[in-house]
């Protein structure tokens, strides 16, 4: 089992330990993060390796929706602490880390490409306002 913590993060805080953070506000609670924002948890981990593989964790859990379940409040939905831990814990004791590295790889992949399609729909739309500028 892995060591980490999850707690509030507050704003201006630093840390010396591995950490990512996870949202805690919106209809993308559970999200993680690699840089913080108003409304998260920072876990932290002993060693980058933890980190990262907690970080991609969390990253396929949000995606999965296995947050979802635990999303409460009617007008700005949140979820709290002790859910993203209980979610965070289930997950990594069905973790099985043959598997697991080939999915993170996967991901990571997945992630880049995605990025690079937004990269290329940004351009499109730069080069359609360029057209009719001219």
């Amino acid at each position: 089992m892995l060591n980490y913590t999850i707690k509030s993060y507050k704003n201006g805080s630093t840390y010396n330990q591995p950490h990512f953070y996870i949202q805690n506000k919106g209809l993308n609670s559970g999200r993680a993060l690699k840089n913080p924002i108003r409304n998260c948890y920072v876990v932290t981990t002993e060693t980058e390796e933890q980190r990262e593989l907690l970080f991609y964790l969390c990253f396929s859990l949000q995606i999965g929706r296995f947050f979802s379940f635990y999303i409460k409040g009617s007008v700005i939905p949140f979820i709290t602490i002790d859910d993203a831990r209980k979610v965070l814990n289930r997950a990594l004791i069905n973790y099985k880390k043959d598997q697991w590295q080939s999915k993170v790889e996967k991901l990571k992949k997945i992630t880049d490409y995605e990025s690079n399609l937004k990269l290329q729909l940004k351009t499109i739309s730069d080069l359609k306002i360029a057209i009719l500028r001219s």
